[in-house]
C-alpha cells in the first residue's frame, strides 16, 4: 500500500474534485504498479502479454489499412491519420488490461526505489517481451490467412510491404534513436493514463503521444513484431507481389534483417527512451531519497 501521506493527498484531491493525479502521485502509483507486476504468476503475465501483442497488432492493421492508397494525400496528413488510428492498440492495452513491453519499461521506477531486484525487473521484461512477440506474430499470421492484404485491389498489401521494406532498411544507430524517441512518447502516454480518473481521461491521454510517434516515423518494437512479419508473409505470395510491379528494396526484406537490422536496435532504443528518458527521470525528480536536514 502507498504511504499514508500519499493516500491523504489523493483523498484531498478527490474531495476537491481535481481531474487527475499530480505528477508526484503518478510517480508513486507507477512505483506501486511496478511492484505489483513482479508479483504476478508467470502464466497470467504471459497471457496478458500475448493480448498486448495482439492489441498493438490490431492497431497496426488499422493503420496499414488507412495508409492504403494514400499516395495522393500530403505525407503529413497521411501519417497523422495513420497515427490516430494506430492509437487503438495502446487504448486497448490501457483500458482492457494487458502487459506491453514498452510501457513496462516504467517498472524501472520500482527498481530504482529498490522495491524490486534487477533479476525481477529483467524477468518481467523478458516474459512480457516473449508474450508480445507471440501475440503480434500470431495476429500477423491470422491477418495473412484472412488475405486482408488483397483488399482495396491489393492496396493494403502494397502498403504493408512498403512499411516492412522501409523498416528493414534503417541503419542500426538510426533504429536505436528512432526507438528511443518512440518509447519516450509511449511511456509518457502510459504515465498520463496512470493519473486519469475516468475511461475518457485514459483514452484522451493516450491518443496524442501515440499519434505523434507514428506520424513522426519513430520505431516501436512490438508494433514491428507485426509490421515486418506481415510484410514477410505477404512477400511469400509471389503471384500477388508480381501483380504489384517492382517494389524497390523488397529483396532486403528478410527474416534475418528483421531481427538484426530492426528488432534488436529498436528494442534497445525503446529501453533507452522508456526506462531512462522517462522512468529514471521521473524517479529522480519525485522519488529519489532526499537527505534529512540536520535539525529535523
Amino acid at each position: 500500500m502507498p504511504p499514508s501521506h500519499w493516500i491523504a493527498t489523493i483523498q484531498r484531491m478527490e474531495s476537491n474534485g481535481l481531474d487527475a493525479l499530480p505528477p508526484p502521485a503518478i510517480a508513486k502509483r507507477t512505483e506501486e504498479l511496478g511492484v505489483a507486476k513482479t508479483a504476478q504468476a508467470p502464466q497470467g503475465m504471459l497471457v496478458l502479454a500475448g493480448l498486448a501483442g495482439a492489441f498493438i497488432a490490431m492497431g497496426a492493421v488499422f493503420s496499414t489499412t488507412v495508409l492504403a492508397g494514400s499516395a495522393d494525400m500530403p505525407y503529413g496528413v497521411a501519417r497523422l491519420l495513420a497515427g490516430l488510428v494506430f492509437s487503438l492498440g495502446l487504448i486497448l492495452v490501457v483500458v482492457a488490461g494487458a502487459e506491453l513491453f514498452t510501457g513496462d519499461n516504467l517498472v524501472v521506477i520500482a527498481w530504482a526505489s529498490r522495491r524490486i531486484s534487477t533479476v525481477r525487473l529483467l524477468w518481467v521484461w523478458a516474459v512480457v517481451y516473449v508474450g508480445n512477440f507471440v501475440g503480434a506474430i500470431a495476429t500477423a499470421a491470422l491477418v495473412y490467412a484472412a488475405r486482408q492484404y488483397t483488399f482495396g485491389h491489393g492496396a493494403v498489401g502494397q502498403a504493408a510491404l512498403q512499411i516492412a521494406v522501409t523498416k528493414t532498411g534503417l541503419g542500426f544507430g538510426q533504429a536505436i534513436a528512432l526507438g528511443a524517441l518512440c518509447n519516450a512518447l509511449v511511456c509518457i502516454a502510459v504515465w498520463m493514463s496512470f493519473g486519469a480518473r475516468s475511461l475518457t481521461d485514459r483514452v484522451l491521454a493516450v491518443v496524442p503521444p501515440i499519434a505523434a510517434f507514428v506520424a513522426a516515423g519513430f520505431e516501436h518494437s512490438v508494433a514491428n513484431m507485426y509490421f515486418i512479419p506481415e510484410g514477410l508473409f505477404i512477400k511469400s505470395d509471389q503471384a500477388f507481389v508480381a501483380s504489384l510491379g517492382p517494389i524497390p528494396g523488397i529483396d532486403h526484406l528478410t527474416w534475418s534483417r528483421f531481427i538484426t537490422d530492426n528488432l534488436i536496435p529498436v528494442t534497445l532504443g525503446n529501453i533507452v527512451g522508456g526506462a531512462l528518458m522517462v522512468g529514471a527521470v521521473y524517479w529522480f525528480v519525485y522519488l529519489r531519497p532526499r537527505p534529512t536536514s540536520a535539525g529535523s
